[in-house]
């Protein structure tokens, strides 16, 4: 029988009984969001948007779990859930409206076919509508352009979509033909026309996202014409009515130069502008006076700000920057909060008094680290008008925390007693549905109530939800049953080097194991402004139940540690962060947590920067290594990734912002190579495991392929696994499943 492509014979029963694990570990189901809305018997009713992969499609299965909340005293709570969940097949999203009475489906096409909107009441579809490649492309629900609001009389929803391409040359079998068509025609084919810059790592083909807005009764769409062509617009909401004009508020992103890569990049410069509603006229068909439309910059002296939000009243809008990000070319940073009154007579002036949360350089122990806001819920509100709910990063453990827009006061929600992360899903009135998870134990449905109000802090209590979603088997119970999980606090080896406070203090691990013998998987997150944090990870735990101990690292530029402490690390890359990983291990191993044999590292983007510069620069240390999509010759990703400012922010400082170049000298390509994994190629002697994605923008393929060939061309031991339709994540199932699937099999031949 023939050996299968890239499958160890000797290792043959290790990939049969690992892929059995590991299919238990990736069946477990994520929920991505919940909604809550008042039920007409008392209490009210909760649906649960739940992701599960399906290996066979190699796509997310989608489906919505209900439940029936009923409330007693304030120690109750009772979820009555559905025997059955509601697959959401081809949905792309869905979006309640504000009275809960109707919900908002939204079905993006594959191809070039007509994107659906459809509303849905209680019992039955009440409209649906075909909006053709023409006005608009597909809808965005990624996350960051995405913005879905409805009005609030539920007659209108605004949304952003891809603004329909420029006109393509046409050919015949005579020429050129004059005039152009995006009209299909079997006696003429469609020119490319000029180049145009998409928005990068995810975005391929997604190049101008812009507002438009749905009239309910009668199906038509408009657009809001008067967007700068050089402004790409998203996370569109409503302002509140006044004077019978609806505006609505957006946020705008420039391409000046080019468009740079926006995926896990918070810090494009970008605005908050408003606009009267395209419906605020009778008709999309007159003449436009600029007068009669104006738009308003209503931020433009802050050179970030994003995730706008209405208080309840209408009385101020609250939105988040990342100004500290956009002004010193960090990719994410420390977050700031700010707050704009609203008008009543809908006079706007960008130079409206602003309120400010302010980044926090350094912390004291045990007291707020700053703002790391990654999403903010469309209804935040507590129902005192002035209480934000929101989710953050504190160190290692994500937070929800209250925010009082008023004072600016900040308070912990989540428990302080524990070291799960947790997750804000919705507001059930003035209590709170979260997600909690470690480690080692499967995300757990929470139900927060206010028991208590006080001066100094606000006293929360915490149930337990049994539900059907948090479900796993038997194999992976017994597997965590035998795990702990811990926070280790990382001294600063060479305090004399650092020139903050911030930058001085520990960092920190967290550790996962069973016995201080296994061997030890070191793990790294990429970034480098990222940060791995105390929740349940499908992958990490399986790796935890091979027998492997786990230190996953936060080295300094890592979010959540303060402003200081992250902007550290800027010109040091390669060094600083070397040896933070480094004196983390030597600090476990001094505390007896592990053992210095058999060690292996893995890492995906700057955390596989990292792997690949410790198996250079730390030759005899570890066993085996696994590189995803890692960074290894910034010399050549200059030239390929879409993010070229990245590259000069991270090697020469946070000087460079502005100074970069699609041109690089050959000053500057020395020292990007100076700084790359590749000038210590010549040491390196690790087995390596390379998991590349062929559509990567990010890192593109060839950084890790011209590594790994380098490797093999001296001799060591390499393995070259190409995905050949995945991105910078390897997120695919099919992917992610062969991915770990080889990650502990090449760490098992090479660790025990």
């Amino acid at each position: 029988m023939d050996t299968p492509l890239g499958v160890d014979m000797a290792m043959e029963d290790e990939y049969v009984s690992q892929s059995k694990l590991l299919q238990d570990f990736i069946n477990i189901c994520d929920i991505d969001k919940a909604w809550t809305v008042k039920s007409e018997n008392a209490g009210s009713q909760g649906m649960f948007l739940v992701s599960q992969p399906n290996l066979l499609t190699d796509k997310m299965r989608k489906f919505i779990v209900s439940a029936h909340i009923s409330k007693g005293n304030t120690a109750s709570v009772t979820f009555h859930w559905s025997l059955f969940p509601v697959e959401m097949t081809g949905v792309s999203t869905i979006v309640p409206s504000p009275s809960g009475l109707k919900l908002l489906v939204v079905r993006n096409p594959e191809n070039n076919s007509p994107t659906k909107l459809e509303i849905w009441g209680q019992g039955q579809l009440e409209k649906e509508f075909q909006i053709p490649q023409s006005v608009h492309g597909s809808v965005y629900t990624d996350g960051w352009f995405e913005g879905i609001s409805w009005n609030s009389e539920e007659t209108n929803i605004a949304y952003v979509a891809e603004v329909p391409a420029a006109m393509k040359p046409i050919f015949t079998s005579s020429g050129y033909s004059k005039g152009g068509s995006n009209e299909k025609d079997c006696s003429s084919w469609k020119g490319q026309g000029e180049f145009e810059d998409d928005w990068g790592e995810t975005y391929a083909g997604k190049r101008k996202p812009g507002i438009f807005v749905i009239n309910l009764e009668s199906g038509e769409v408009r657009d809001v014409k008067r967007i700068s062509k050089s402004l790409s617009a998203g996370q569109v909401v409503w302002a509140p009515k006044a004077e019978g004009v609806e505006y609505l508020v957006y946020v705008g992103w420039p391409a000046n130069r080019r468009k740079l890569g926006m995926k896990y990049y918070q810090a494009r410069p970008c605005s908050l502008y408003s606009v009267k509603s395209p419906f605020s006229c009778e008709t999309n068909e007159v003449e436009f006076k600029d007068e009669d439309f104006p738009i308003y910059n209503l931020t433009s002296s802050i050179s970030s700000s994003f995730y706008p939000r209405f208080s309840p009243d209408g009385k101020y809008l609250v939105f988040i920057s990342c100004k500290s990000a956009a002004d010193s070319g960090v990719h994410w940073a420390t977050n700031s909060l700010y707050r704009l009154d609203w008008p009543r007579d809908v006079k706007l002036k960008s130079s409206a008094t602003i309120f400010c949360i302010p980044v926090i350089m350094n912390s004291e122990e045990g007291s707020f680290p700053g703002l790391y806001c990654i999403d903010l819920l469309t209804h935040p509100w507590l129902s005192d008008g002035r209480t934000m709910i929101l989710m953050s990063t504190w160190h290692s453990v994500d937070v929800i925390l209250a925010i009082n827009v008023l004072s600016g006061t900040v308070s912990r929600v989540s428990p302080t007693d524990s070291i799960s992360s947790w997750s804000f899903l919705a507001l059930d009135g003035d209590n709170i549905l979260a997600v909690s998870s470690s480690p080692v134990d499967v995300p757990q449905i929470k139900y927060g109530h206010l028991v208590q109000k006080s001066i100094g802090r606000d006293s929360w209590n915490w149930l337990d939800i049994p539900s059907p979603i948090s479900k796993c088997s038997e194999t992976v119970e017994k597997s965590l049953s035998t795990l702990q999980c811990s926070i280790v606090k990382i001294p600063v080896k060479d305090v004399s080097d650092c020139k903050t406070k911030g930058s001085s203090q520990p960092y920190e691990a967290i550790f996962v194991s069973s016995k201080a013998s296994n061997p030890l998987i070191v793990i790294l997150h990429g970034g480098p402004h990222s940060v791995s944090v105390t929740s349940f990870t499908k992958t990490s735990a399986f790796l935890s139940s091979l027998g492997f101990n786990l230190l996953i690292v936060n080295y300094r530029g890592s979010l959540g540690f303060g402003e200081e402490a992250l902007q550290s690390l800027p010109g040091k890359v390669g060094s600083q962060d070397v040896n933070d990983v480094i004196v983390a291990i030597d600090h476990v191993i001094d505390l007896g947590l592990a053992s210095p044999s058999k060690m292996a590292v893995i890492g995906i983007s700057h955390g596989g920067f990292l792997t690949t510069h410790l198996i250079g620069q730390a030759p005899d240390r570890f066993a085996a290594a696994a590189a995803r999509n890692p960074v290894c010759n910034l010399a050549l990703m200059i030239g390929t990734t879409d993010i070229p400012d990245w590259c000069y922010v991270i090697s020469y400082g946070s000087a460079w912002k502005d100074n970069y170049t699609e041109a690089p000298s050959m000053e500057h390509l020395s020292l990007f190579h100076s700084k790359s994994p590749i000038s210590h190629i010549s040491k390196v002697k690790t087995p390596t495991l390379f998991l590349l994605g062929a559509q990567d923008l990010r890192v593109p393929a060839t950084n890790g392929l011209q590594y790994a060939r380098a490797l093999k061309e001296n001799g060591v031991d390499c393995k070259i696994i190409v995905f050949p339709n995945d991105v910078h994540s390897i997120k695919n199932p099919h992917s992610d499943f062969e991915s770990f699937l080889n990650v502990g099999v090449w760490f098992k031949k090479y660790c025990t």
